[in-house]
């Protein structure tokens, strides 16, 4: 209790933290809380599970108790299940100060969220999309008294990739004054994160862990070398014996695409696993739903893509199983911190096929630590592997007679609406553009024939011998 205390915590702070069980403040709040308090921008890097979000959370909440206003700060974070997850960190360390906040995400009623915010809340937790939609639509509100912008997993936010925050960030960054505090946090420092750290300008304080390894100690992290065609079979086969040894056992898949996340979900459901899918293919209802329900270990098994590799903190998680590879060391890095968090222990297994071992490498070159092999009875495995194979199959078929991928085609018109595209006219183009591909194609095609028409006839011509001309016989000169 007295380690918060001598960071210049407030004595009520103080107490709440000794309510919640935080006796003592982990390395990245003895750090940054300081820091903060100071009126200093801060930049922090720590693992995952390492109390991140109270390194900012407890200061801006000291700040809002000794000078209350709405909208006193803004926190951005990249997925709507983090946002609401810091939003209860915010309720619960700020219960003492009455303190009013507000969720703006993406899949929620839009007026209902202007109305929330037109009574100004003291924070804002919100996701970049839904909120610039918010500031060009609507004039009921404004940001420009904010004390403090936080992005969390500033990383993710910042990165141009898939899903571009880049426009929606400028809107923002346009609305919030000159003179505010900017906080940004993650666990995987990217060189964007470094060239902030030199033009920030208000005393900005840089904090990263010093660690020889980039996870945490508790983890045991594995590979399992599996053939492409045999995965969902190793897969299964993990699944039924962590089973068979644990009572209370919780685990998280992630996978790479929606699809996929599906129809392991259905696979596994099929085999009486306890299984519930998070992917950003569901309603957002449906997706509160899953995660609420995997917290209370009502699901055993969450099948997530990477929405839930950021952030999420479920004590209960023992094992975090990659179905594929990922691509980035830092995707890994993020996925496999959602077990072994706050001192306890667990288990991260990668399944790893045989196109995948320059990415392990990678990995392994990222974290500075070499994964073990995890050993696996293959005559078990073989005996399922008909029946997951099967069953799999069922299962693809069941989904495209639901109309997955239309879905998908419906939600990404949707968002091209959302752009103010028209997306007849986007398909247009694209056919288009595919037509001028294809016949570029061809042409390229007929190119390569007619050279190597050519090439075949030059070698046929040198082939030939040429007939020799006969030299005739010159006349000889008669004798005088």
């Amino acid at each position: 209790m007295g380690g918060f205390a001598e960071l210049g915590l407030s004595s009520w702070l103080v107490e709440q933290c000794r309510q919640l069980g935080l006796k003592q403040p982990t390395p990245v709040q003895l750090g940054c809380i300081p820091a903060i308090l100071e009126g200093r921008d801060c930049l922090g890097c720590a693992k995952t599970g390492s109390g991140k979000t109270a390194a900012f959370v407890l200061p801006i909440l000291q700040k809002l108790s000794e000078d209350p206003y709405g909208i006193f700060c803004l926190v951005l974070t990249p997925t709507r299940e983090l946002a609401y997850q810091i939003a209860e960190q915010f309720r619960v360390l700020g219960k003492p100060l009455g303190l009013k906040d507000c969720i703006i995400v993406g899949g929620m009623d839009m007026v209902a969220q202007a109305l929330e915010l037109s009574r100004k809340p003291h924070v804002v937790i919100a996701t970049p999309g839904r909120l610039a939609d918010h500031l060009r639509s609507s004039n009921t509100f404004h940001i420009k008294k904010i004390r403090f912008l936080v992005m969390d997993e500033a990383d993710r936010l910042l990165e141009q990739g898939c899903t571009d925050f880049t426009a929606d960030l400028e809107t923002i960054l346009a609305a919030v004054p000159a003179q505010r505090q900017t906080l940004l946090f993650s666990a995987t420092l990217t060189d964007t994160l470094r060239e902030l750290q030199g033009l920030a300008t208000n005393q900005p304080f840089f904090w990263e862990a010093q660690a020889p390894v980039r996870t945490v100690e508790q983890l045991d992290q594995r590979y399992l070398l599996v053939p492409e065609k045999v995965k969902d079979a190793y897969l299964v086969h993990l699944v039924q014996s962590f089973q068979d040894k644990h009572e209370d056992w919780s685990i998280i898949i992630f996978t790479n695409t929606c699809k996929t996340c599906q129809i392991l979900c259905m696979m596994l459901r099929k085999f009486n696993f306890p299984t519930v899918a998070l992917h950003s293919m569901m309603k957002q209802k449906e997706r509160f739903s899953a995660l609420a329900k995997f917290k209370s270990s009502i699901y055993r098994i969450l099948i997530a893509t990477d929405v839930a590799s950021r952030g999420l903190d479920i004590p209960t998680v023992q094992v975090v199983i990659n179905h594929n590879t990922p691509g980035l060391p830092k995707i890994y890095i993020h996925r496999v911190g959602r077990t072994a968090r706050a001192g306890r222990q667990g288990q991260a297994i990668t399944l790893v096929t045989q196109y995948d071992i320059h990415l392990v490498h990678a990995i392994e070159e990222q974290i500075k630590k070499q994964l073990e092999e995890l050993p696996v009875e293959e005559a078990e495995v073989l005996q399922i592997l008909t029946q997951v194979n099967v069953v799999r199959r069922e299962c693809e078929i069941k989904l495209e007679a639901a109309h997955f991928d239309e879905k998908k085609e419906i939600n990404k018109r949707k968002q091209l609406i959302l752009e103010g595209r028209d997306p007849d006219l986007e398909a247009k183009r694209r056919a288009e553009l595919a037509k001028i591909k294809q016949k570029n194609r061809r042409f390229k095609e007929k190119v390569g024939q007619a050279l190597q028409r050519q090439q075949k006839a030059g070698r046929a011509g040198r082939g030939r011998q040429l007939p020799r001309l006969q030299r005739r016989p010159q006349a000889q000169p008669e004798c005088p």
